[in-house]
């Protein structure tokens, strides 16, 4: 099929990318990769009237680092923030779930912020973002607002953005001392969507494991620095209170399971990298 007919803006400016936003609120669609976008507007599950591209921004194009945060902007591609010398030492969480996101070909082209703003349930970013306390930066004119991961994945492919507002950025917390993180993903060959995959965050006193593939949003258990039966038991229920569903690729009880066994691998293996 082709796409529906529509008006396609370069923006030179994020002025620009405002004010056709405010005018065409749902009408309209932002482009940045277009490793989504694209195959949707030739099926046309989306029918925008109008397409703007930010890519020729270059203030979107950054990679931002303090102490404390790693701040990338919408225009940064997933190769460009994989190839960053500094991401390991960083956020080694994001460096070990980045190689899972497509293939190095979909990666060159696709943008960090483009996998968020499309909020597919299985999609490793969302769920690297949900498991470090991630946050969404979203502007529309001259208004600022960050939301955190939590509270940004709302359902199926759905967030808490609006209408007319852009995903300038987001910022992800630089690994704290004492922490370990490890990322794990099961699916029917590599590259493709995950079955279930987890993202767990463990320091001396408090485990964080974030699943994804599983329901409709990745979802986040928080707990005590368990262990033996008492880390099984938290994570069976982690595995039941998840909106497990049968599929063309697992049953739900096949995904519980996946969360149960890899849950445990991942959390172990943070452990290990205790630093």
């Amino acid at each position: 099929m082709k796409p529906a007919r529509f008006d396609y803006q370069r923006a030179d400016t994020l002025a620009e990318v405002h004010a056709a936003l405010a005018e065409y609120g749902n009408d309209a669609r932002v482009m940045a990769g277009g490793q989504t976008l694209m195959p949707m507007l030739s099926m046309r599950l989306a029918r925008p009237k109008l397409l703007v591209d930010i890519m020729h921004l270059p203030e979107l194009a950054r990679i931002e680092a303090d102490a404390k945060v790693i701040r990338i902007g919408a225009g940064v591609r997933q190769a460009e923030l994989l190839a960053w010398p500094e991401l390991a030492q960083r956020q080694p969480l994001l460096a070990s779930a980045l190689p899972w996101v497509g293939h190095a070909q979909t990666r060159s082209r696709g943008t960090v912020c483009g996998s968020v703003a499309h909020a597919d349930p299985s999609a490793e970013l969302p769920l690297a973002m949900l498991a470090l306390d991630g946050s969404i930066e979203l502007s529309a004119g001259r208004k600022r607002r960050s939301v955190t991961a939590q509270d940004f994945f709302t359902g199926m492919m759905s967030t808490a953005r609006g209408h007319d507002e852009l995903i300038e950025a987001v910022s992800i917390p630089t690994r704290r001392a004492g922490t370990g993180t490890a990322f794990a993903e099961f699916g029917r060959r590599h590259g493709d969507f995950a079955i279930v995959a987890c993202a767990a965050v463990v320091a001396a006193d408090r485990v964080t494991l974030a699943v994804g593939g599983v329901g409709d949003k990745p979802e986040r258990r928080d707990f005590p620095a368990l262990d033996g039966g008492a880390l099984d038991d938290a994570l069976n229920a982690f595995a039941w209170d998840l909106d497990a569903r049968d599929d063309l690729h697992a049953t739900a009880a096949y995904r519980r399971e996946l969360v149960r066994r890899m849950g445990r691998d991942t959390i172990e293996e943070a452990r290990r990298c205790i630093a």
